[in-house]
């Protein structure tokens, strides 16, 4: 967590609010949450004075597009590098937006000093103020989650290293039938285990793997050579299914899953099986049972999962 639909409905909101903004500056409150580059000083020097032209997502991962700041439009302008995200466990990009000042008489510079929520979460890792004294914070409880400045001189994935190990994404036209039959011919762990495998297909996580196999009607347990093409196919379709309902209703907030605007997702409340050990199944009314696979749990109904 949190999983590609939680990552999308990041990445929409970002783009609703960011978009042509320029950033004034940054304050680094956990070093070790920057990865690119080494020194803290120059992830900020890299970012200050670049405005933001679009948010992309593959995977997990969150792109922007950084260009340099011009009154016309941003996907016109010199490029300025690029700034990545992961949130990883339990990251989360909070849009803060600046109280309006009635006060003509403040200075300009005392203005820009005025932060939109002076009480900061107690796991807030870095801060990036922007010019129009609005803000957004990254915070992160496990601090496992990571940024990246990228030059524009290097390509993102020579820094993010972990965008040359993601698979396909499964909106994209690579995430194929032919695909993911080829992939699974040879696997001989279970179906389960391998959907988590980023190289296979990236962004989906425990959460969405038992949804998906459930929509497929696949055990979990299944190993990937005992699955035929027609399951596969059903499989690949709930994939794209599943992650869609999921992003419309705004990801799943289990634990603490919030959007930019520091609301929870919603997919949580109408999920087929994950987190539903006992309850009865949504279609049948079976129990839904829980068992562990490779360290991971895994929900599922055994009367209409095969």
């Amino acid at each position: 967590m949190p999983e590609l639909p939680e990552v999308e409905t990041v990445r929409r909101g970002l783009n609703k609010l960011t978009l042509g903004e320029e950033i004034r500056g940054g304050d680094v409150l956990l070093p070790r949450a920057i990865a690119h580059p080494l020194s803290v000083e120059d992830f900020l020097a890299g970012i200050q004075g670049t405005a933001i032209a679009h948010w992309y997502r593959h995977g997990k991962y969150l792109l922007a597009k950084l260009v340099e700041p011009t009154h016309t439009s941003p996907q016109t302008a010199p490029p300025a590098g690029w700034l990545g995200v992961h949130l990883r466990m339990t990251g989360q990009l909070l849009w803060l937006v600046s109280t309006p000042i009635r006060d003509s008489s403040l200075a300009v510079a005392e203005r820009e000093n005025i932060n939109p929520q002076e009480t900061l979460q107690k796991h807030t890792r870095v801060r990036l103020f922007f010019k129009n004294g609005d803000e957004l914070r990254f915070v992160d409880q496990r601090t496992f989650g990571q940024m990246w400045w990228v030059p524009p001189t290097m390509s993102p994935s020579t820094a993010i290293t972990g965008l040359k190990r993601l698979g396909p994404d499964p909106f994209s036209e690579q995430f194929s039938l032919e695909y993911l039959a080829g992939q699974l011919q040879n696997r001989r762990r279970a179906i389960k285990t391998s959907l988590l495998d980023q190289a296979l297909v990236a962004g989906l996580g425990n959460i969405y793997a038992d949804e998906v196999l459930f929509v497929a009607g696949i055990l979990p347990t299944t190993p990937c050579t005992d699955l035929n093409l027609e399951q596969i196919g059903r499989m690949r379709a709930a994939i794209i299914q599943v992650l869609q309902a999921a992003i419309d209703a705004g990801g799943t907030t289990f634990s603490n899953f919030l959007n930019v605007q520091g609301v929870n997702g919603n997919y949580g409340g109408i999920a087929w099986v994950y987190n539903r050990a006992g309850e009865p199944c949504r279609v049948c009314s079976t129990p839904i049972q829980r068992l562990k696979l490779a360290g991971r749990s895994a929900h599922f109904c055994p009367q209409c999962q095969r």
